[in-house]
């Protein structure tokens, strides 16, 4: 099954009971504008999660684990359950950022261990853009079960990441905008640069007119890392480089793993190094 679902497909199971849609919209500027936005209309009955509230747990005051640490997988899935996702449900996910936040939605679930999960390609953009119906009522769905299941092998942490730095056959990836890579330019945290050796991709690279590219084209973009054993992506909060995983997927290039806490995490550290620019990593 593809990760992506286009606008027509979708809009032809709205409606099934077996399909549950999530409306992840969120604006790090302003973390009221995506339930503001659902509000005001959204698709026919999606439910509304929260990427601060619902889809990460609780920051650390020494900010340790990143700006969005993964949330408790027995309470996400306490919570999807409660708002009526179950195991037997098929998931879709939609933002109206390029899938930035609905790639997340879709990475936990699968970290969960709940693999039918896709994600809305071009989004509320394109749903709107193709003459989608929106509905302003927020559904009400009796509550199911979904059991969490974390898988470990999906996920790394800074100490691993530091023990595996220059190691052959290990390559990580930044999916951060090119600027915040080269720490010429970084605007939300204290520290600027990556993690030595890591390779730049940036996720909004992944689409083309707001849609995800063809996989032979993201086939072609990831070729630099395809040849490695391990590919640990990160990014600035563990948010957007879960699109960099998704579309590794769809290339046919395997899921790589997630450094959760990425760079919000690693240079909160004093422990570990720091590259800038074309240092030498």
């Amino acid at each position: 099954m593809s990760n992506l679902i286009d606008v027509a497909a979708l809009e032809g199971r709205l409606g099934d009971d077996g399909l549950r849609v999530l409306d992840v919209r969120f604006d790090l500027a302003d973390p009221a504008a995506g339930r503001a936005a659902y509000d005001a209309g959204h698709l026919p009955g999606a439910i509304y999660l929260h990427l601060d509230d619902d889809l990460s747990g609780r920051t650390a005051p020494d900010g340790r684990g990143g700006r969005h640490p993964l949330p408790d997988p027995q309470a996400l899935a306490a919570r999807l359950g409660a708002l009526g996702v179950g195991a037997a449900h098929e998931v879709v996910a939609y933002d109206d950022g390029g899938g930035a936040i609905a790639a997340r939605a879709w990475w936990l679930l699968r970290w969960i261990g709940h693999p039918r999960v896709r994600v809305l390609d071009g989004g509320f953009a394109a749903w709107r853009a193709a003459g989608g119906a929106v509905d302003a009522a927020a559904p009400s769905y009796p509550p199911a079960t979904l059991e969490a299941r974390p898988d470990p092998a999906m996920v790394v942490d800074a100490d691993w990441v530091r023990a595996h730095l220059g190691e052959a056959g290990t390559t990580l990836v930044d999916a951060r905008a090119p600027e915040r890579y080269r720490g010429t330019h970084e605007p939300i945290d204290p520290v600027a640069g990556h993690v030595p050796g890591a390779v730049n991709l940036p996720y909004a690279d992944n689409l083309v007119g707001g849609r995800f590219a063809a996989a032979e084209a993201l086939r072609r973009r990831f070729a630099p890392v395809a040849a490695a054993d391990t590919v640990v992506v990160y990014c600035g909060s563990g948010v957007t480089a879960a699109h960099d995983a998704l579309a590794m997927e769809e290339a046919g290039l395997g899921l790589p793993r997630l450094y959760a806490g990425s760079w919000s995490d690693w240079c909160s550290r004093d422990d570990v190094p720091v590259a800038r620019a074309d240092e030498p990593a």
